[in-house]
């Protein structure tokens, strides 16, 4: 009997070792697949990019507002399909735009080409509580910059070394950062790590299709050469970008850029001394969003507070819920 009661005492013993050892292994960092390969654990896993409403294990991280360019010269671009939210916008009378990319869940090793800090961005890049990347600026821009409005991080100055010139390329084309060399540079500075962005409501339910809202095709008239067209998959259920008759391609991975998510805001400009425009974006104006192959109408609102959230509501008022992805914003000026 006492032989029986060790016995039971032992096995008893080890059961319990076994189920400790799980318990460990359960809340470690890491799972193993069935291939061997490591993937982040769920309490990772499980965080939600707060532009794009997809798993991202960065989902706390503060957002990167990086200013690129549309020029012929500078294709194909680097790091633009990659963004988890970009905005276009005309910066000229003839339809020049410029594009501000928007990084949080994606961290390409190469960003650019970078372009200066123009006005009327500043209040998008506040609105989202994201650092600012550019490089030097228009003289209203860089004065509201150095006032403090955001925090931002300038290659003129290039405090904390998050931009460098590429080799090969023509100046000004050639200034390029990493989303890596941004943090970094960042910490340097002692900005705040951590998103405060409360980000934009998402539903993956797909809505029902009809000739009323159907539409594959959206046309966006900027100038001729940086005329804008996007084309609904209905296999990916997502938009794929091209320019100028071109597709728009990301030099990183020689790939198409598409989002799941195309908003066009409609909106006024008023002349600057020079050859440049500022573009109204606060205020509110008429807007189109385009997701699951559907066309939904509306209003975007923004208060004039520079830091004030970009809404975008539709017919009835109602804040509109995205289709999970990368979303692009089109603001159309006249």
């Amino acid at each position: 009997m006492i032989n029986q009661n060790k016995l039971l005492i032992v096995f008893g013993g080890i059961a319990l070792a076994v189920f400790v050892v799980i318990v460990i292994w359960w809340n470690q960092k890491k799972i193993i697949d069935i291939n061997g390969s490591s993937l982040v654990s769920p309490s990772v896993v499980d965080k939600m990019g707060i532009i794009t409403g997809t798993k991202c294990t960065n989902g706390d991280g503060r957002l990167f507002s990086v200013m690129m360019p549309s020029d012929p010269e500078t294709r194909p671009l680097s790091g633009i399909a990659q963004a988890d939210m970009v905005f276009e916008m005309p910066v000229t009378p003839g339809g020049i735009t410029r594009m501000m990319a928007v990084f949080q869940c994606e961290q390409p090793e190469k960003i650019g080409s970078i372009r200066s800090a123009r006005e009327d961005f500043i209040p998008l890049a506040a609105g989202l509580k994201s650092i600012y990347a550019h490089w030097g600026g228009e003289r209203s821009a860089l004065t509201r910059l150095n006032a403090g409005v955001l925090d931002n991080l300038d290659a003129l100055t290039n405090k904390g070394g998050a931009f460098y010139r590429a080799a090969g390329i023509k100046a000004p084309h050639n200034g390029f950062t990493s989303y890596e060399r941004l943090a970094n540079a960042s910490e340097l500075l002692k900005y705040e790590p951590k998103n405060s962005f409360a980000g934009y409501p998402h539903d993956d339910k797909k809505p029902n299709r009809n000739l009323s809202n159907l539409v594959d095709g959206i046309d966006i008239d900027f100038d001729t050469i940086y005329d804008v067209k996007w084309t609904y998959n209905p296999e990916s259920n997502t938009y794929s970008r091209s320019r100028g008759g071109r597709p728009e391609i990301d030099k990183n991975n020689n790939q198409t850029v598409t989002a799941s998510v195309v908003a066009v805001v409609h909106t006024t400009w008023t002349p600057l001394a020079g050859q440049y425009i500022n573009v109204r974006v606060s205020g509110v104006g008429a807007l189109e969003v385009y997701q699951n192959g559907v066309i939904i109408t509306g209003t975007w609102q923004k208060a004039t507070a520079v830091d004030s959230k970009l809404f975008f509501y539709d017919h009835e008022g109602k804040e509109i819920k995205f289709t999970p992805g990368k979303i692009w914003v089109e603001i159309a000026a006249k």
